[in-house]
């Protein structure tokens, strides 16, 4: 029986600007993203029968039914098959959990059967693009638009979520403006020093909404930009994660001890 295994990494929005909205209500968006060294594991086989079993110390609560992006992926490519999710990354959390986790299956049945990804698993969630592609990249348009970033430098980040739930929808309502201004030209070759510079000119424009939704949002920037060695501290996505950007592993690290908080999950990792 064909059989197979995937990384699903947690997706991490260094800047997220939204540039209008279409007739259709979609937002139009343009992030830099790249991808950490932690996330979650996928285990598959072809099967008759199609099933999803959640393990791990994020699995509580994670749906096992046609809701759960996993579940839509093997329809969306016509593949039953026998999933087990191992879930390591809190979920809705503005890191791609979900979108990433869909990706990892669509790859792994595409490689399986040899079927293509159709429209590159668009249709399942705005993020599913450019964690598909798996690697650092500028993510436009409604997420179909996926370029890829080259020679970036090694970034080392602290993730941090207070474990609770911010609703997408509720957030992008909260913004202020829907054509707020692009993002500026990205540095060639940029060093970390360059690159930090040039991030801290740049935005996530749903961080304000989000703070509005859960203040502890605020607290967790505060607490991450307080912290020996960080560069700059924002958040992810629609939240509630947020990142600290440092120069080293033992930097992330230290930081990750300082910012353990009870019902926080932090995770130090390497962005590529």
């Amino acid at each position: 029986m064909a059989t197979s295994k995937a990384f699903a990494p947690a997706k991490v929005n260094l800047t997220l600007h939204v540039t209008g909205q279409r007739e259709d209500g979609y937002h139009l968006l343009e992030s830099l993203v790249m991808f950490a060294d932690v996330g979650d594991r996928i285990a598959l086989s072809l099967s008759d029968t199609p099933s999803l079993s959640v393990t791990g110390p994020m699995g509580q609560g994670v749906p096992t039914g046609p809701e759960n992006l996993v579940i839509r992926a093997a329809d969306l490519m016509g593949v039953a098959a026998e999933i087990t999710l191992e879930k390591h990354l809190p979920a809705a959390a503005g890191i791609g959990g979900g979108s990433s986790d869909a990706a990892a299956v669509l790859a792994a049945l595409r490689d399986l059967t040899g079927k293509p990804v159709p429209d590159q698993g668009l249709s399942l969630g705005a993020d599913v693009p450019v964690c598909l592609a798996g690697k650092a990249a500028m993510m436009r348009g409604i997420g179909e638009d996926v370029t890829p970033v080259e020679d970036l430098p090694e970034l080392h980040c602290v993730l941090v979520n207070p474990g609770v739930a911010v609703p997408t929808g509720a957030v992008f309502k909260g913004l202020a403006r829907k054509n707020n201004p692009a993002m500026d030209p990205l540095p060639a070759q940029p060093g970390f020093g360059a690159l930090i510079g040039w991030l801290k000119l740049q935005r996530n424009d749903l961080e304000k909404p989000a703070i509005a939704a859960q203040p502890v949002i605020g607290e967790v920037l505060e607490a991450i930009a307080a912290t020996q060695g960080c560069a700059l501290a924002r958040m992810s996505g629609s939240g509630a994660t947020c990142f600290g950007l440092y120069a080293s592993a033992a930097e992330a690290k230290a930081a990750a001890g300082e910012l353990q908080r009870d019902g926080w999950w932090v995770a130090a990792a390497r962005l590529s």
